[in-house]
């Protein structure tokens, strides 16, 4: 397995991703795959990506825009639209590559890149198989319900930063995890993950735009899975994140789909622990040799 570093340009800022080779000759199948929430590239994908790519598959690792070693400014702005976008343009570089064969792309999503990716595989039918690995699986009206009043007034704040933002350049930002204040991800697990060096890696900064609140909080993955075709594979657990909601995600598919639920301690030993990404990587390679015609 071989790593080299690739750029695209998509509306004036270079994405910056890491392509993974698997040894032997080719052509194999490609797949792109999405993290969770504020990580880049060296961690959770890259992880997924690395295990693929061992597997036979050529895999592509992204830091989206205003991420990582991705332009884009402001930086730390979580936008799941924007993702999608890079996502899709990450699909075309794997489709034009010379190593994957033609026709047999997929996907990877992890934790609310699985939500975030949801879109893309609804939207473009390129993508002939993908598989969600502890997917949160965004429901608009359950966010509302979970917030209550908190609802309105946040996303009232965020649209008031991106306008301070366009009339000034200032970013409001707070940190992406912590232990005490306002934090992005109020988790103690998340905390320690990306808070820690169980998780800390140089490209990766502890920050997120208060403005992204304006597209993360009406994001809605649920409504896609009733347009998704593409086979899937759900991989799961009754202790990772909004186990209800993934049920009525993976009920809404229109198309072939499995899934399996395993055993976890929460949700972010999906993340970096052996004994989760083995065995999830050996299943989504079974799913994706019987559906993009693997080796």
């Amino acid at each position: 397995m071989n790593k080299t570093r690739v750029e695209m340009e998509l509306d004036g800022a270079v994405v910056v991703g890491t392509l993974y080779l698997p040894e032997g000759a080719g052509p194999f199948p490609g797949l792109v795959f999405e993290g969770p929430l504020t990580s880049v590239k060296e961690q959770v994908t890259g992880k997924y990506a690395e295990a693929l790519a061992k597997r036979g598959f050529v895999c592509l690792s992204l830091d989206h825009r205003h991420f990582g070693e991705s332009g884009g400014e402001p930086r730390q702005y979580e936008h799941p639209g924007r993702k999608v976008e890079d996502l899709r343009a990450g699909l075309e570089l794997l489709a034009g590559h010379d190593a994957v064969a033609d026709g047999a792309l997929g996907a990877v999503g992890v934790c609310a890149g699985a939500g975030y990716l949801s879109r893309a595989v609804a939207a473009d039918p390129r993508v002939k198989a993908w598989g969600a690995v502890a997917g949160f699986f965004h429901d608009n009206s359950k966010q509302r319900q979970w917030m209550g009043d908190k609802y309105e007034a946040a996303v009232t704040r965020a649209v008031a930063a991106r306008e301070q933002f366009e009339r000034t350049g200032e970013v409001e930002r707070i940190p992406a995890v912590g232990l005490e204040g306002e934090v992005a991800m109020p988790l103690r697990e998340a905390y320690d993950y990306y808070g820690t060096e169980r998780g800390a890696v140089d490209n990766y900064t502890n920050s997120f735009a208060v403005m992204s609140r304006e597209h993360t909080l009406p994001w809605d993955a649920q409504g896609a899975a009733s347009e998704i075709t593409a086979p899937t594979l759900m991989i799961h657990s009754e202790k990772a994140l909004a186990p209800a909601l993934a049920r009525s995600f993976f009920a809404a598919l229109a198309g072939p789909k499995r899934e399996l639920w395993v055993e976890s301690e929460g949700q972010i030993d999906f993340y970096d622990r052996p004994e989760r990404i083995e065995p999830a990587a050996d299943a989504l390679a079974e799913h994706f040799r019987e559906h993009l015609g693997a080796r």
